[in-house]
């Protein structure tokens, strides 16, 4: 069985309830929470901003994912440091000088990520995949939860476990995007690390079970 974590998806959760999800969130098997940061601008979507994610790690018992899905997301590192984030996941196509955002994200003491949209080849990453401690494939297009998995993610990902390997590296795999127990075990098999599950986790009868099923899975 791979070792891998379980990161439940914020953005799906019931804000009318938003304690209580994440007492579940604490009471389950999760490794991390993944918070979704939108500004209507870089993805067709507005979500939420530091206010909601500091309340959020006043409760939460689990590492927070924190994926900035806007323009300028260097901006804001000491912001989001300051929220309490464990791992920054800036976009590929949203940084024009990503070496200096990602070691300035970690001069911040955060682990820094880079994520890339469905269309943004796992090639462009050769020259800085060495310096990043995960890299967070979309397998969906970003912005809405509930979207219908990109079936090309599973060789994408394991393209990019290739570079991983070949380099001697062990920067993390993460994927996002229409998770299920039937994707999430091909995906795991093509050498993903780190699952991210919104709708599929949130929305289940029993959450905790849901969440235990996937950690359960094996490639």
């Amino acid at each position: 069985m791979k070792n891998h974590k379980i990161a439940p998806s914020l953005l799906s959760a019931d804000f009318l309830h938003l304690q209580q999800e994440i007492e579940m969130i604490n009471a389950s098997e999760a490794d991390w929470l993944h918070i979704d940061v939108m500004d209507g601008v870089f993805v067709p979507n507005i979500s939420f901003g530091f206010p909601v994610i500091e309340a959020v790690n006043t409760l939460c018992e689990k590492p927070l994912d924190v994926h900035l899905m806007i323009v300028e997301p260097q901006k804001f590192i000491k912001e989001v440091a300051a929220s309490g984030a464990y791992m920054m996941n800036v976009h590929y196509e949203a940084c024009a000088h990503l070496h200096r955002t990602v070691y300035a994200i970690k001069d911040a003491g955060m682990e820094a990520a880079v994520t890339l949209n469905p269309h943004t080849p796992v090639e462009l990453l050769e020259d800085i995949i060495a310096d990043v401690d995960m890299v967070l494939l979309m397998s969906v297009n970003p912005g809405f939860g509930a979207q219908k998995f990109i079936e090309h993610s599973v060789t994408k990902t394991a393209r990019l476990k290739r570079m991983i390997v070949s380099k001697g590296l062990d920067t993390l795999i993460e994927v996002d995007g229409g998770v299920n127990m039937e994707t999430g075990k091909r995906l795991l098999a093509a050498g993903a690390d780190v699952l991210v599950a919104g709708n599929f986790v949130f929305k289940s009868k029993n959450p905790i079970e849901t969440i235990k099923e996937l950690k359960m899975l094996s490639s």
